[in-house]
């Protein structure tokens, strides 16, 4: 996920698309947990993209309060 394409979005957007990144890191945890997480790399892309997409929303509230 590219924060150009992030910073496009609204916040709306960028909050279910939040919501969903944190149910796959959950699922993602309980396969792993269990041995049958396949790609072990998606964890780590997936809080990547959690943290991007946090930056993006903190700096769109910083901006509307400015």
């Amino acid at each position: 996920m590219k924060v150009v394409d992030l910073r496009a979005k609204t916040s709306d957007q960028l909050k279910d698309e939040l919501l969903k990144l944190r149910r796959e890191s959950f699922n993602l945890r309980f396969q792993q947990a269990s041995g049958q997480l396949e790609n072990t790399a998606r964890v780590r892309q997936v809080r990547r993209d959690i943290a991007r997409i946090k930056t993006v929303l903190r700096d769109k509230t910083a901006q509307s309060a400015q």
